[in-house]
């Protein structure tokens, strides 16, 4: 969680980041020209756990509806779109996005503005209105252009089985397990993304590695640079 890490990671790195409010971040994209943009689902996830809390229970008066229920209102708008242009090329994304979500964003961000001093502080609303107020500039990056995604939830479903299942695994518990089951995973995922089967992948990095001796025969052993019959 070191923003020194994030520093390394991005150094050499040019195009769209999508993440979380980490701080970490900004140094870097600030230095690299990097392009943020921020994720939905985190914003929405705060949203839903306010609901749950304790001091969304001052729901509202009766035949009124609560204010976590008014900002997943619009989160789930916001998601209506994306779903519903999901098959579009990106330049009908964009078109929708910029005559439809935006101007829910514009409804969303004067709602937001009214509000935040009317909730309890210290309270898990408060929070999530801050967070998304906070992050407002990141959040509606996505519709400045037609392939970018409304959310990181495709990055976090490729590493959510790792990261459930790391606690059970021996091996990871030192840096070098870490460090080779991260190496392994990247590459399962990757082969996952550039439509490539896993196992018909590693089986051909095994069969080609050996005389990859050049820096272009390892690059050439990369998913994307790889075709299987």
């Amino acid at each position: 969680r070191a923003g020194s890490v994030a520093v390394r990671l991005l150094d050499d790195f040019e195009g769209v980041l999508q993440a979380d409010g980490y701080s970490g971040y900004s140094a870097v994209c600030t230095a690299n020209s990097i392009t943020r943009i921020g994720c939905w689902d985190h914003t929405r996830r705060k949203f839903v756990e306010a609901d749950k809390s304790a001091d969304s229970k001052a729901k509202a008066k009766k035949g009124t509806v609560s204010k976590t229920d008014v900002a997943l209102s619009y989160i789930r708008k916001l998601y209506r779109v994306e779903s519903n242009i999901a098959d579009k090329t990106d330049e009908e994304r964009l078109k929708a996005r910029q005559e439809i979500s935006v101007p829910i964003l514009n409804e969303f961000k004067q709602w937001l503005d009214k509000n935040a001093g009317k909730v309890m502080k210290g309270g898990a609303l408060k929070k999530a209105i801050d967070y998304t107020l906070n992050q407002w500039s990141y959040l509606i990056g996505y519709c400045e252009r037609g392939d970018l995604m409304i959310s990181n939830i495709m990055a976090e479903n490729a590493i959510r089985p790792f990261a459930i299942g790391r606690k059970n695994w021996l091996f990871a518990d030192t840096r070098k397990g870490a460090e080779a089951s991260a190496a392994c995973y990247s590459l399962i995922e990757t082969a996952k993304a550039n439509n490539l089967d896993p196992q018909a992948y590693i089986k051909h990095i095994l069969d080609h590695i050996a005389v990859a001796d050049t820096l272009e025969k390892l690059e050439a052993l990369l998913p994307w640079n790889v075709e299987l019959g």
